[in-house]
């Protein structure tokens, strides 16, 4: 059984992270530049922002592996081994389900309406038959040439292989599914907020 083991961390997500955070620190160079003693009082509501920035756009990935699936969100990790896997949706993000979780992954959203209007029948050719709908029907972000689609995908393939072979009758051993907090982003995001509250309330 061949298997395609995927890294992916959205190009424009990084892109756009990037230039929030080099925005952030011009405009904090610039207050210490000018009065040092208001930029810290003003400066905090920058580094909250370029927190956000880095955990909402740069943070976000997903791995494909032969043992399961790793999604990384703004605040947590998940591990899915393939046997929790019950099913993939693209409704508004590339979403697993499981016996107990959905878990949206936050790499891969759906595409907007534009380019969910620019698709053609060629675009969803591929799709796995477990994306479809009580009708057949399939959603704008099943298309495999869209990021959510193309993921979903990728994972479909190796989920339906995976179930068609039998190795995945046996389910789920218990304590498969493994959540981590990101504590030190939300500790970080939780004091920068109160500093910048404090700061501008002053």
């Amino acid at each position: 059984m061949s298997f395609q083991e995927v890294h992916y961390r959205p190009a424009f997500g990084r892109v756009l992270s990037v230039v929030t955070v080099v925005l952030c620190a011009a405009a904090i160079g610039a207050l210490i530049w000018d009065d040092p003693l208001s930029a810290l009082r003003y400066a905090w509501p920058l580094v909250f922002v370029a927190i956000l920035a880095w955990a909402l756009f740069w943070r976000p990935e997903l791995h494909v592996e032969p043992h399961g699936v790793t999604v990384v969100n703004v605040l947590r990790t998940h591990f899915l081994p393939w046997p929790a896997v019950q099913s993939i949706d693209t409704r508004f993000a590339l979403t697993l389900q499981t016996r107990t979780q959905r878990v949206p992954v936050w790499a891969t959203p759906a595409p907007g309406r534009h380019r969910a209007l620019g698709l053609a029948s060629k675009d969803f050719d591929g799709v796995g038959a477990s994306a479809r709908g009580p009708l057949g029907e399939l959603r704008p972000s099943d298309a495999v040439s869209t990021p959510s689609g193309n993921l979903a995908q990728t994972i479909r393939g190796q989920w339906e292989e995976l179930r068609a072979a039998g190795l995945l009758a046996a389910g789920e051993e218990p304590g498969g599914e493994k959540t981590t907090w990101h504590v030190g982003t939300i500790i970080a995001l939780v004091l920068t907020a109160a500093a910048a509250v404090l700061g501008l309330a002053l």
